[in-house]
């Protein structure tokens, strides 16, 4: 039985990466490769024990070493995709970014056959058989449980904010959904997914976590999928929030943000601040509305009494925080946008071959 423990919490300020991508042809079109990428050969070494293969064979997932800084961590995301762009190479294949891949058909793609995913697939059945969903994970370390959960609960405002600016999956097996963000949409369809409920300390987090997995809901703590929690193996406070990127720069955006909001949160935290007492259906709300609209979303403000444009609230939050990232994020083209106007004006090869990663 896998449970984490408050003892991990012990470092602040570290940063972790953790990306899903799509293996891809030369076409750009997903294909079954990560036996021949993580099973049936030899990774370069930034890769050893970082690379893994998700629940469909066209989908691996890498991390960064822990970094003690936002340049480190920019330095080290580099490497881990040159690293895995020319192992793929080395085999056959391309590497792909994005939510969900617009061409991706998940009747047609093959599952993993790793036990963990085997057993996912017959305990959650139709939900996690079509889960071809990519993400951007951002880890934050923090160096006690309390403050890591109460940095949880706090962050919970700001990630429609995340999502939004990353709206990166407007297509979901080659159809346009209306969506910015239809991974999201499709993520949620499993369970213990989405916006979590506050929780009043580590322990109540960790009691949660032993009643999932003693009583058969889960087969680890890893299982609980929420946009946020404090992961009670690492160390961290982690962001899940994010469509997968193919540009590492956008990734950075994120990083730079969640890494600048823990610091602001703990030391609210540390001065005794109250926390927040949001509604999660509000939450929720504001949620929906960077799913459905992306950079166009109007959300509702922390006290939830007006709807203000997300560029607005991206301003605030950059000169509260002192941040560039999101703001240079808001200001180019989303990833939604450039994913339906490359389909309308070039075509389907033309969409594919701009989400795959150099």
């Amino acid at each position: 039985m896998e449970l984490g423990s408050a003892d991990a919490f012990d470092t602040s300020g570290t940063l972790g990466i953790e990306e899903e991508f799509f293996v891809v042809d030369e076409r750009g079109r997903p294909t079954a490769g990560t036996d021949e990428l993580v099973y049936d050969s030899e990774p370069p070494e930034l890769l050893e024990g970082r690379l893994d293969h998700e629940l469909f064979k066209c989908v691996v997932e890498t991390q960064t070493p822990t970094c003690e800084s936002l340049a480190e961590a920019g330095e080290q995301l580099s490497a881990v995709r040159e690293a895995l762009a020319d192992h793929a190479a080395a085999q056959g294949f391309e590497i792909a970014a994005a939510g969900l891949h617009p061409l991706a058909t998940w009747r047609e793609l093959d599952h993993a056959e790793k036990p963990r995913y085997r057993a996912q697939l017959e305990r959650i059945q139709y939900p996690q058989h079509r889960n071809t969903t990519a993400g951007l994970h951002v880890h934050v370390g923090v160096d006690d449980a309390d403050k890591a959960t109460w940095i949880a609960n706090e962050l919970r405002w700001h990630l429609p904010v995340m999502l939004a600016l990353s709206a990166n999956s407007p297509f979901w097996n080659g159809y346009d959904t209306g969506l910015a963000s239809a991974r999201a949409t499709v993520f949620e369809n499993l369970p213990n997914t989405g916006m979590p409920t506050a929780f009043d300390s580590f322990e109540e987090y960790a009691a949660f976590e032993r009643t999932m997995v003693e009583t058969d809901g889960i087969n680890d703590r890893g299982e609980l999928w929420y946009d946020v929690r404090p992961h009670s193996g690492h160390g961290t406070v982690e962001v899940r929030t994010p469509d997968g990127q193919s540009d590492p720069e956008r990734v950075l955006a994120f990083v730079e943000y969640t890494e600048a909001l823990v610091a602001d949160l703990a030391a609210r935290y540390e001065d005794g601040e109250s926390g927040s007492d949001h509604r999660r259906e509000l939450l929720d709300e504001n949620k929906w509305r960077a799913i459905r609209h992306g950079h166009d979303a109007a959300l509702l403000d922390r006290e939830f009494a007006e709807s203000v444009p997300l560029g607005e609230l991206v301003e605030r939050e950059a000169d509260r925080l002192g941040v560039s990232g999101i703001v240079d994020l808001y200001d180019a083209e989303s990833g939604a946008e450039r994913q339906r106007r490359l389909r309308a004006d070039e075509g389907v090869d033309a969409l594919c071959e701009s989400l795959k990663i150099r």
